[in-house]
């Protein structure tokens, strides 16, 4: 078995770490020494600590927010999937297909009337009647039932981190 780089003891975050954290999911292309004024640290200890915390696995990875009109995946739908036995076989099977589905965005098993909920980005309806076949064709599918987006009122902008370190 692989060994984890991460130390099994993680230094807890005190409210320096929390508003690092708060500032580059919001920018994640601020660079170091604006980071670092604001949050009243020099550079390089502003540094030291966004490389502990990569390290310590509180950053996944940066990236940019695209426009999902502007590149046609405008359309978004939400499919609740039922599968017909609830066995970790068909669960492990449903998720290594549902990964084969560019479009789908996200995939959560979830708990209650349903097994799995999916986010699926499109372009157009036929694109959605397209991917809704291919995942109805995934063995042990057994019902869905879809939600489509027609506005979007409130947007996931990262983790409330400010409101916790103001707690600190």
């Amino acid at each position: 078995m692989a060994q984890n780089n991460r130390s099994n003891k993680t230094r807890p975050l005190d409210k320096i770490d929390l508003l690092i954290l708060d500032a580059l999911q919001k920018n994640s292309r601020i660079s170091n020494v604006n980071l670092a004024k604001l949050v009243n640290l020099s550079a390089s200890p502003c540094l030291d600590r966004v490389k502990r915390l990569e390290a310590d696995g509180y950053i996944e990875r940066y990236g940019a927010k695209l426009s999902a009109s502007r590149l046609k995946f405008g359309l978004t739908a939400y499919v609740e999937v039922t599968l017909d036995k609830s066995t970790s076989d068909v669960f492990d099977s449903f998720a290594e297909d549902v990964q084969k589905i560019e479009q789908i965005a996200e995939c959560d098993m979830v708990a209650g009337g349903f097994d799995y909920l999916l986010k699926i980005r499109i372009s157009d309806m036929a694109e959605y009647r397209s991917v809704l076949g291919e995942v109805v064709d995934i063995p042990g599918v057994a019902k869905n039932r879809t939600f489509v987006v027609i506005e979007k009122i409130k947007e996931d902008l990262g983790l409330p981190l400010i409101s916790r370190s103001e707690k600190l």
